[in-house]
């Protein structure tokens, strides 16, 4: 059913992982505990806009307290992948469920976030049995991140909007050997998803969105 391998022609399906220098991550601790502050607002609320100790407190969390390390540890215990449609590099999660029989599944998050929100769904919609569910309940997983958006490449030209985008999905599942599968997705995704469904691809059985 797989496709993964380690060619180099634009079709291929390629491994990935990410590892961010230390020197950049420091780097940004610096801008952002650098930052020059302005003086509070002149009022007790948030009538003005987000009031000065939110931002500084925010602050404080990416420049002193979050662990990318962290977060890069669990993507990489992922299976990623790299490919190229429509001329674009397009980052991916594939997980396959151990039921065979599983329901494959393309999931889009929305705008702005990243296949991070994701993350929590995987095991129990791939291991629905060690979640109280049964093997029927079991889905194969694929999980892109939308051009621009994480670790797919930036578009370089106008052009990439939900048709385009939904049409690249269904180039993906098709590139994956998927010949029945269902789609999700919220916010963004959910208009990426509804342009699948519009599309009519024979392979696609039916959608799910949430706004």
């Amino acid at each position: 059913m797989e496709n993964h391998t380690n060619e180099t022609t634009p079709t291929a399906v390629r491994p990935f992982r990410f590892n961010v220098p230390e020197a950049e991550l420091t780097e940004l601790r610096r801008l952002i505990n650098a930052t020059k502050w302005p003086e509070r607002e002149t009022v007790a609320d948030a009538s003005q806009g987000v009031q000065l100790a939110t931002m500084q407190q925010l602050a404080r969390y990416w420049g002193t307290e979050y662990d990318w390390r962290t977060c890069e540890a669990k993507l990489n215990a992922l299976p990623q992948f790299i490919t190229e449609i429509d001329g674009l590099d397009i980052h991916f999660i594939h997980v396959r469920s151990k039921h065979e029989n599983a329901l494959p599944l393309i999931v889009t998050h929305g705008w702005p976030g990243s296949v991070i929100e994701q993350l929590k769904i995987i095991d129990p919609l791939t291991n629905p049995t060690a979640h109280g569910a049964s093997a029927s309940d079991a889905f194969h997983l694929v999980i892109p991140s939308m051009p621009g958006y994480g670790f797919s490449g930036k578009p370089t030209s106008t052009g990439w909007d939900p048709i385009r985008i939904a049409r690249a999905w269904i180039v993906l599942m098709k590139r994956l050997g998927y010949t029945r599968y269902v789609a999700q997705g919220g916010d963004w995704g959910n208009a990426v998803t509804e342009q699948m469904a519009l599309q009519k691809p024979p392979e696609l059985l039916g959608i799910h969105t949430n706004m």
